[in-house]
């Protein structure tokens, strides 16, 4: 069934135990998460507890190995948990999102020894990490980051700014991309810095239009020192490990993407359902049923298309176009969905009585983070016609 069980939603499960751990997070979800979502974006609040509580539950290294505290569960059904967190509040769903691709570096380039070390603790529910990819004046264009990382013996010390850092302030880890070499995509290199490291500090909040709950804020360090153990990779692999995590993390904006467009057309159908005009449900007049079937039909189509994406990455085969064509489709759809669910409910849509005007002003940022739609339309474009005739 769907989020709130209007509408049925295809689940396509692999096995039985998926079954059974999405209709765990559902009732999660609908019990603990969706009730005070309204109440706390409005005012602002970090739900610190509700990580807490998902982290017990095993929900914050669903992608990862068994063996260091993950859930072992293929990418397919990871995505459709994030979906579901982020029906019941897109500041839940999201931050399980950023907390993946913090962890991404760790699992998949670091050595033996740090995976050992450190995924235990940042897989198993208690810690939170955070995702520094970005700087006031390095965005899309991430090759040209200028926090600087200097070799000081056995050891890093970091300085520079990063921007629009979700978890900024509240994360227990950081994993940072900076410059240890030369200008350029080369001369970057990740390294894992724990969240109470002295000289790493955090801004206020940016005021935002939606996720209030949230925070996400520029991030200083100002000569934070780290171990050459926490280091991950080698030198100058930063930017390659940057992209291999953003194409994962795309797949993960896609799903919150498709969550909250399928919470907007729950509500928007059961509004639709209960509001009379004319001696009738809203529901029976045909412009309205026609905006439902499109609205449908967008959620459909991208929930399928996340998941062939997923299918491809968890297969080990390539998926950065798919990824690319998922995070674009998915995120335009959960505009375009949010907005017409704020129309079907015509004034009432723009009050904060119903959640779809949050919706729609959450729906926002998806096609922004993890490398704008312009971006994911350039990713495309390159995969099928190679870079442009200038850079040939």
């Amino acid at each position: 069934m769907s989020h709130d069980g209007l509408q049925p939603v295809d689940r396509q499960l692999p096995t039985e135990e998926a079954r059974d751990l999405l209709a765990l997070v559902r009732e999660l979800a609908q019990r603990e998460i969706k009730p005070r979502a309204a109440e706390e974006e409005d005012a602002g609040v970090f739900p610190r507890e509700v990580f807490r509580l998902i982290g017990e539950a095993g929900l914050l290294g669903l992608p990862y190995p068994e063996e260091y505290g993950g859930g072992g569960q293929p990418y397919e059904v990871y995505l459709q948990v994030l979906e579901e967190l982020a029906a019941a509040r897109l500041t839940v769903g999201l931050g399980v999102s950023v907390h993946t691709l913090a962890c991404h570096a760790v699992a998949h380039y670091g050595s033996k020894e740090q995976r050992t070390e450190h995924l235990p603790a940042m897989l198993g529910g208690s810690l939170l990490g955070a995702y520094c990819l970005s700087e006031p004046a390095a965005g899309s264009d991430a090759a040209s980051l200028r926090t600087r990382a200097t070799r000081e013996g056995e050891a890093w010390r970091i300085d520079g700014t990063k921007a629009w850092i979700t978890h900024g302030g509240v994360a227990d880890f950081y994993t940072v991309l900076a410059r240890s070499g030369a200008e350029g995509a080369r001369g970057i290199t990740a390294y894992l810095v724990p969240g109470d490291a002295q000289g790493l500090t955090a801004a206020v909040p940016e005021k935002k239009m939606g996720m209030k709950g949230s925070p996400t804020a520029q991030v200083h360090f100002d000569g934070v020192t780290v171990p050459d153990s926490r280091r991950v990779g080698d030198e100058g692999q930063g930017f390659t490990i940057a992209l291999s995590a953003l194409d994962s993390g795309r797949l993960g904006i896609a799903a919150c993407a498709i969550g909250i467009a399928q919470a907007a057309l729950d509500e928007a159908l059961a509004y639709g359902m209960t509001r009379q005009q004319f001696g009738r449900p809203v529901v029976d007049f045909q412009g309205l049923r026609f905006m439902i079937a499109d609205m449908a039909t967008k959620i459909e189509a991208g929930r399928a298309l996340y998941l062939a994406a997923a299918r491809l990455r968890d297969a080990g085969r390539p998926f950065s176009r798919q990824a690319a064509m998922a995070k674009l489709f998915c995120t335009d759809a959960a505009m375009q969905v949010t907005t017409d669910a704020v129309q079907l409910l015509g004034g009432y849509g723009y009050t904060a009585d119903f959640p779809v005007e949050r919706y729609m002003r959450e729906a926002k940022v998806l096609q922004i983070v993890e490398g704008t739609n312009q971006i994911q339309r350039m990713v495309i474009a390159r995969s099928l016609a190679g870079p442009e005739s200038k850079e040939r």
